[in-house]
């Protein structure tokens, strides 16, 4: 079995989100996906709308992901890539070459980003509605 993982926040879902997921379940036969904890965010002073809990019960939902397990810092990726024995890490290109080094442990390959949509342009959306 060709096991993939792929890491991120997955807040405000969209199509984007579904693109990527299906692209990296089509490289393997198990999709692994690893969502950002309300605290790693809070390191990354990055702000969720939806809770850990939440985004982890939307994501399991998704016919294309196997399995969710929390990511919690940015260096326990190869210990992911290890302990699951996975074959294939997935990221969209605007993080390529971020992380060439796991190319010692699994694949890597960087997805091209789903043009005209991304949770940015979602929020900036929203605040000119007001």
């Amino acid at each position: 079995m060709k096991k993939v993982i792929t890491y991120g926040t997955f807040d405000l879902l969209h199509w984007g989100h579904i693109n990527l997921l299906q692209r990296a379940r089509e490289l393997g036969d198990y999709l692994i996906v690893a969502i950002s904890t309300d605290e790693f965010n809070d390191i990354k002073n990055k702000k969720a709308y939806h809770s850990f809990e939440n985004r982890k019960k939307i994501l399991e939902s998704i016919r294309y992901v196997d399995k969710v397990i929390p990511e919690e810092n940015w260096a326990q990726k190869k210990d992911d890539i290890i302990r699951e024995g996975v074959d294939v890490f997935v990221m969209g290109d605007d993080w390529e070459g971020h992380f060439d080094e796991l190319k010692e442990y699994c694949e890597v390959v960087y997805l091209p980003r789903t043009i005209g949509i991304s949770t940015t342009k979602i929020k900036k959306d929203l605040l000119k509605v007001k």
